[in-house]
């Protein structure tokens, strides 16, 4: 028992203190001109992406499913990866329950969660706002857009999921379990970004930990 806790000890730190990419090729020359905002909570982390035109544009197909992006106080859009069972059935502590537990610490489909949000205080202790160049913007859009299973080109929405009026979930590409799960592939996302990660980083905590050690 004291062998696996230590065993698993040594594989957080190594996932935090490993770089991820291990070489990240230097350029000088491109300017960290777009600001993205990283959203967590104990277990869980967002991207807020600034609901700019190319924004809106890369993310127009969502605005068919009732995703109010044009609306007037819209500042934000807020994006995330989880796990189908745990993300529909626990829109707060109180409605946790063992199934989707258990689904997540196996195995479970993988849906998006989406949400608007208005103005995002950058002094929250839980926001981290994270500076990339336009390249890195657009691979990010491009990846995360990437992340969303579709059907003839379109974004499935799960007909009747949300906690609100006005957030959405869609089907998603990959399965989910805990060890890789919503905080690896907001890390991956980062990655695709430009921005360096720690090589494993499945709590909210680690991501943030390795983000000081390796890149902001």
């Amino acid at each position: 028992m004291a062998g696996g806790v230590a065993g698993l000890m040594v594989l957080v730190c190594l996932g935090v203190l490993l770089p991820r990419p291990v070489f990240v090729p230097v350029d000088d020359t491109a300017p960290l001109s777009r600001k993205i905002l990283i959203l967590s909570n104990p277990i869980h982390t967002d991207i807020a992406l600034p609901l700019d035109a190319e924004v809106r544009a890369a993310f127009a197909d969502l605005a068919g499913d009732g995703l109010p992006l044009d609306a007037p106080d819209a500042a934000y859009l807020v994006i995330g990866w989880g796990g189908r069972s745990f993300y529909l059935e626990t829109p707060q502590w109180a409605d946790l329950k063992p199934l989707p537990v258990f689904r997540s610490l196996t195995v479970d489909w993988a849906v998006m969660h989406v949400d608007i949000a208005a103005a995002i205080s950058l002094d929250h202790p839980q926001v981290r706002a994270l500076e990339i160049s336009e390249d890195g913007h657009r691979r990010l859009l491009a990846a995360i857009r990437e992340s969303f299973t579709r059907k003839e080109g379109l974004p499935l929405v799960i007909e009747g999921a949300g906690y609100g009026a006005v957030d959405r979930f869609y089907e998603a590409e990959g399965a989910f379990n805990a060890l890789i799960g919503c905080n690896t592939w907001t890390a991956a996302m980062l990655r695709v970004a430009g921005v360096t990660t720690g090589f494993w980083t499945p709590m909210p905590q680690l991501l943030d930990l390795s983000l000081d050690l390796h890149d902001q």
